[in-house]
């Protein structure tokens, strides 16, 4: 069986991937987290078992951690999904970027490299290729690095350090760059989460400059898919695009969600727009279906109907993570505080 290491395991894109390898139960899986902020436990609960799936808590900044994971788990393959990923939070401060997105990705890669791993997967972002037009094509793997953000800046320097450990030592290394997610378990400082909770709880719906910002909206379920094919069946060195062909202006999501939820549309707020905000992002995925067979199963409509039954439907979960109680869960399960 193989035995996988997950970075970032406990965060929203790693917990569904998590999820979704341990119900085919068909790979050993090691999970490494940090848990900060985004990091939750509870999106493992009932997951961890310590023979199939195994947490370890830890950065993956730690480098002698990261020779004693490899070490101990006899690591086939890396799928690197930890990251620091708020823009907003990388505009206040980016220094926690640069640590966790390059130093730390600089260190898995050496520590991945030491073990002799098989694959490494680095899932990176759309938002390393800068902003479109209106009427641009959209972002194919070959479309220039032009980072406008701190955090994209990070994600794009930590991009080209896997493809220099290709080049330079020969490491087995694919690279994928997904546009927005979203789906169960999001923290909700994202907008679908933040404008579903707040619409719910009939509290106002923030929404930068005129909300007619484009993004290409990609179900999680989706995008977990697709690392795997990468994993299975990428080339070394390429890099796979993810995208789900659902274009939208945010002001079209959030009034979506209102009407979805039987808010109040004067809920709405419009705010002052995020210095350097990127207009619009849209990827265009040939590459992946034609290479891995990959294509989206959730329309947008379908997708974002069935997000907010499950928000709906995860009340406790939800005010865990907004009153910062879910913090807890790790002392309570492992009898020592974060």
């Amino acid at each position: 069986m193989t035995t996988l290491l997950i970075t970032g395991g406990a965060g929203f894109i790693g917990s569904n991937l998590v999820g979704m390898l341990a119900a085919a139960g068909q790979h050993r899986l090691v999970i490494l987290d940090a848990l900060t902020y985004a990091g939750n436990l509870q999106n493992l609960a009932g997951l961890i078992d310590s023979e199939h799936v195994v947490f370890v808590h830890g950065s993956i900044t730690d480098a002698d951690l990261l020779g004693k994971v490899f070490a101990e788990h006899s690591i086939d393959a890396v799928l690197h999904l930890a990251a620091e990923s708020h823009v907003d939070r990388s505009i206040a401060s980016a220094a926690p970027f640069v640590e966790t997105n390059v130093t730390g990705t600089l260190r898995l890669l050496e520590a991945a490299r030491a073990a002799s791993v098989r694959r490494f997967v680095h899932v990176s972002t759309d938002e390393v290729y800068g902003t479109l037009g209106p009427d641009d094509a959209p972002f194919t793997e070959q479309t220039p690095l032009q980072p406008n953000s701190p955090y994209s800046a990070s994600k794009a320097a930590s991009d080209l350090l896997v493809r220099a450990f290709v080049h330079t030592y020969g490491m087995d290394c694919v690279t994928t760059r997904c546009s927005n997610n979203y789906g169960p378990y999001q923290f909700p400082e994202k907008l679908i989460p933040l404008m579903t909770l707040n619409a719910l709880e009939g509290k106002s719906l923030p929404v930068y400059g005129d909300g007619r910002q484009v993004r290409d909206w990609l179900h999680v379920e989706d995008h977990c898919r697709g690392i795997m094919l990468a994993l299975e069946h990428g080339r070394s060195g390429e890099v796979y695009n993810f995208g789900g062909y659902g274009e939208r202006f945010n002001i079209d999501i959030v009034q979506r969600i209102i009407e979805l939820t039987g808010a109040d549309a004067s809920l709405i707020t419009h705010v002052t727009d995020r210095p350097g905000h990127d207009r619009r992002y849209a990827i265009d995925p040939r590459k992946a279906s034609t290479e891995l067979g990959w294509q989206p199963v959730h329309s947008v409509e379908q997708g974002l109907a069935e997000t907010i039954a499950w928000y709906r439907s995860n009340a406790t979960w939800c005010e865990n993570v907004r009153s910062g109680a879910y913090l807890d869960y790790y002392a309570k399960h492992y009898g020592t505080s974060l």
